[in-house]
Order: structure tokens, then C-alpha cells, then sequence
């Protein structure tokens, strides 16, 4: 069984988060909140720890983890250079949901990296991952808290669901604000390169380092080959149940499937007329908002025991980048 720890997020318990730090000292695995989503954290320094993390979400051993830090000044201990334009980025975003792309130190187990040279940092705002990573006083390792390719969890529900006895603990401080999972920039590169849309905008960052190149809205690896960050798998993100994209409000093609017989679920926009006997959910027309809700519905949706997901899609704007980013992924077959 995995045990739960009911915490407060704004003034989080020391004895919760002293057993959660000992845990993780000691090689277990500990799913916290984020500001972002809940991660599932091991020891990055423990190699043997950040196995367990892979065995418990089934994920594929070319796929990195993301490195967490309590603050700025821990980062020689994971990363061999720091250039200037990744100090610039974090005097603005960070504590914050931006994941930087950094030449990894040696002594860095390459589990984490998948064997990369290069490794994924942050430092998370949320008051129990601070709390968390000041108290376990080492770096911690740290995806999204769900079984690989599934649908990243806001909620301790959520990470239940799919790790309910694969872990030690669960700190539950009540759903995440963000929604969906940092931005990822690889300040490696010259210009540095998007490697994952996200709640830092293309905007935000070009405003502080200049011009960004983008990857490939759907990014492939050769087999056994390393990726440069998380969530560049073709499917990710994605419910149990089939989802797929439709244009509008969804109406006419939730209709069609409805016509013929199937349960469908239904994530739509404010305001749009119901179709009898489907299970619907609406999200707000911007796009702060709309991610912060989507995983949710996803998942309402996933355990209402529909066939299949429709999602009106969102607007071709760069504004709606990272939410997309995300639908096209959990569409993928």
C-alpha cells in the first residue's frame, strides 16, 4: 500500500515533510506537488533510487528525468556549466515552471539522463516541493507522478490511480494550480531550442535571451537513442480511453459517434448545447485557465468509462501552443 500524508500547501507540516525527506534519503519514492503538476521524486544521486522511479512508471529507459533543486545554488552540484544566458532566465523565472537544458556534471548517475551529456533542472515554487527539497538536502529526480505516457496528475487521486502501490508516499496538498508540465529550453544550442511548450511562453523567454528555435511539434528518437527532454515522446499525456481532435466546438463529429452508439466523453468550450447522453465538460476560453482544468476533465472523463474523448481543438495561436502541444500527443496513435 502507498501511504498518503494529507499536508498544508501553504504552511506544509515539518513532521510530514521530515518522514517524506527521510523516504527519500533512504532510496524510497515520495509523489509531491509541484506548482505544475505532481511528480513522483527519487535521490538523483542514487542510481539504484532513480531505477525504482523507471520500474514504477514503466518508463522507457531513453526518456531523462528532470532534475529538482531547492534553489540556484545547488545547481554545480548536477550541472558542469552554467552560461550566462541561463542566468538571465532564472533571475526571471525561477523559483518557476521552467526546466533549463544544462551539460550534466559527471558524477551525475546516467539513468537520469538516459545517458545523455546533458541534464534537465528546475527549481519548483510550490511551498511543499521547497519544503521538501530543503529538507532532503539532496537533488531529487523527479517526472510527472503517472504511468508512462498516461495522463500527468494534479491531484493525489490522480497519482493513486495509476501508482497505488509502486511507491512509498503520496503528499497530498490538494490539486496543482498550473495544470500541465514545465517549459523545456535547451540553452545548450545557439539559439537555444524549445524542446517543450509549456506555462513559460515562447514570448516570455524570447524577451529575455532573444530568438528561440522550435522542435518538431512531434518529436522522434531513433531506437536506443537518448532524448534531449521529457515529454518528447510521440504519445504522451494521454487517457486510457482513445482521444481525438475535432474541429469547432466538437459538436457535429461528438454527434456522429453518439449517433452510433458509443459513450463518448466531450471537452468543449462555454456555453455549447449538450448532446443527450454525453458526458461533457467545459473549459474556460483562455488559455492559462484551459490548462490548468484540462488533466482534470481527462481524467473525470477516463474514469467515467466513456469509449472515446473528443476535444474541440484549441485555437492556432502561440498563445495556445503548449495546450496543444499536449492534445495532438494524447491523440496519438
Amino acid at each position: 500500500m502507498t501511504a498518503v500524508l494529507v499536508i498544508d500547501r501553504q504552511h506544509p507540516e515539518p513532521g510530514a515533510i521530515a518522514k517524506a525527506a527521510e523516504i527519500l534519503r533512504d532510496g524510497g519514492l515520495v509523489a509531491f506537488p509541484t506548482e505544475t503538476v505532481y511528480g513522483l521524486g527519487a535521490n538523483a544521486l542514487d542510481a539504484a533510487a532513480v531505477a525504482r522511479v523507471f520500474e514504477a512508471k514503466g518508463r522507457p529507459p531513453t526518456n531523462p528525468l528532470i532534475v529538482h533543486l531547492a534553489a540556484v545554488d545547488q545547481v554545480a552540484q548536477v550541472v558542469a556549466d552554467w552560461p550566462e544566458k541561463a542566468a538571465r532566465l532564472v533571475e526571471r523565472f525561477w523559483p518557476g515552471p521552467l526546466t533549463l537544458v544544462l551539460p550534466k556534471r559527471r558524477e551525475l548517475p546516467d539513468i537520469v539522463t538516459a545517458g545523455g551529456p546533458t541534464v534537465a533542472v528546475r527549481v519548483p515554487a510550490h511551498q511543499v516541493a521547497q519544503a521538501l527539497l530543503k529538507q532532503a538536502g539532496v537533488p531529487i529526480a523527479a517526472p510527472s507522478a503517472n504511468r508512462s505516457t498516461e495522463i500527468s496528475p494534479t491531484t493525489a487521486g490522480h497519482v493513486l490511480r495509476g501508482l497505488e502501490g509502486r511507491i512509498d508516499l503520496v503528499l497530498d496538498a490538494g490539486p496543482t494550480s498550473g495544470g500541465i508540465e514545465s517549459t523545456v529550453l535547451d540553452v545548450t544550442t545557439a539559439p537555444p531550442r524549445l524542446l517543450r511548450p509549456g506555462l513559460v511562453s515562447r514570448s516570455d523567454l524570447e524577451a529575455i535571451v532573444g530568438p528561440i528555435v522550435q522542435s518538431d511539434d512531434l518529436v522522434t528518437s531513433s531506437a536506443g537513442l537518448p532524448r534531449r527532454s521529457p515529454g518528447q515522446m510521440p504519445r504522451h499525456y494521454a487517457p486510457r480511453v482513445p482521444l481525438e481532435l475535432a474541429d469547432g466546438d466538437g459538436r457535429t463529429r461528438v454527434e456522429e459517434l453518439a449517433a452510433a452508439g458509443r459513450r463518448i466523453g466531450w471537452v468543449t468550450w462555454p456555453g455549447v448545447a449538450e448532446v443527450p447522453g454525453v458526458e461533457r465538460v467545459e473549459l474556460p476560453c483562455e488559455p492559462v485557465a484551459y490548462a490548468a482544468g484540462l488533466y482534470a476533465a481527462l481524467h473525470d472523463l477516463d474514469a467515467a468509462g466513456v469509449e472515446r474523448i473528443v476535444v474541440a481543438k484549441p485555437p492556432e495561436t502561440d498563445a495556445w501552443l503548449a495546450v496543444r502541444d499536449r492534445l495532438r500527443r494524447a491523440a496519438h496513435s
